[in-house]
């Protein structure tokens, strides 16, 4: 057999004296402006590189600050639109309607329901102190009071604080003409066909239907990593038995389950939550359970498993990164 020569490593020049390194880019924000570096202890490398990746798209970036500065104002929907007071002055006392019953009994009122504060009566009940003439003229005494020239020895100038919006989601507008009408300066997107403020259901639908997605989203997920980690982790018959289980279940009409249960027991916010959660968690069992089976058998999960480590251990610290961690 012929001698051949070993062949020599390729030559790296080396830099000329005095050369100067390329300079690295800095990373950008969507505007272009250079960002400095920050380390963020809490998160891991990889993660640091994947926002970093985010923060260059800028058409996903902004999309994230305004829909979580819109979701965490919406969350404050009591405080934008309400048809109650945020905070009022009666007789000298601070009330804030908004987390409190009160009567218009308790304003100097006849009736013991709650009251109704967008009534001209009972702003002038709270304005004047409980003045009984409010019954008679509401509108000229609120004028009075704003003057300061009521001479009753029983008139205490009140107070409210209202809303931006002052109607709340189910508030019907008392507005002129058939419903739904057009924007206006009182209702700035208009009302619905049943004269409700739009803007104000916009606020508290939009509220309603991210924390509907973010119980459902977590609790399914929950619910469905663990199934899928268990069956692929201990296989065999617990892994057979879930598959017939979820097989069953996963033919379920999920709709005519929900359009029943709401009939019996009525419609709730919960209550669908729940049967969302119900007939949503199988959808991410598959995946993870084919991650399991595939990671149980790598040699560092042996290895712990030899060296002791529990089923609860290797299942939840070992194996588990495995299947989110890159390819």
């Amino acid at each position: 057999m012929a001698y051949q020569p070993t062949p020599e490593p390729p030559m790296i020049p080396e830099p000329m004296p005095g050369a100067v390194p390329a300079p690295v880019e800095p990373l950008r924000d969507p505007l272009g402006t250079p960002l400095p570096e920050r380390r963020k202890p809490w998160l891991s490398p990889l993660n640091q590189r994947r926002w970093r990746n985010f923060r260059r798209n800028g058409r996903a970036y902004w999309s994230l600050i305004v829909f979580s500065i819109l979701f965490v104002a919406s969350l404050f929907a009591e405080f934008i639109a309400n048809d109650k007071p945020i905070l009022l002055s009666y007789r000298g006392e601070l009330r804030m309607p908004i987390f409190s019953f009160y009567s218009e009994r308790d304003f100097g009122g006849d009736f013991p329901s709650e009251a109704a504060y967008s009534d001209i009566e009972v702003q002038c009940l709270i304005e004047t102190g409980g003045l009984v003439d409010c019954f008679d003229d509401p509108e000229g005494l609120i004028e009075q009071a704003k003057a300061g020239t009521i001479q009753d020895p029983e008139f205490q100038k009140g107070w409210m604080a209202w809303p931006i919006i002052p109607y709340s989601y189910d508030t019907i507008v008392d507005v002129r003409g058939v419903a739904p009408s057009p924007p206006d300066r009182h209702n700035w997107l208009g009302t619905d066909d049943t004269k409700r403020d739009v803007l104000a259901r916009v606020i508290y639908g939009f509220r309603l239907s991210v924390v509907f997605a973010l119980i459902v989203t977590a609790a399914a997920s929950l619910i469905g990593i663990t199934a899928g980690a268990l069956q692929g982790f201990f296989g065999g018959w617990v892994d057979l038995i879930f598959q017939r289980i979820i097989e069953i279940w996963s033919g379920t009409p999920s709709l005519y389950v929900i359009i029943i249960v709401f009939a019996i027991l009525g419609r709730s916010f919960w209550l669908l939550v729940g049967l969302t959660i119900l007939f949503g968690w199988p959808a991410l069992v598959g995946v993870v359970r084919a991650e399991f089976l595939r990671a149980r058998n790598f040699e560092y999960v042996r290895a712990a498993r030899a060296l002791g480590s529990g089923t609860a251990r290797s299942c939840s610290g070992t194996c588990c990164p495995t299947p989110w961690s890159p390819p």
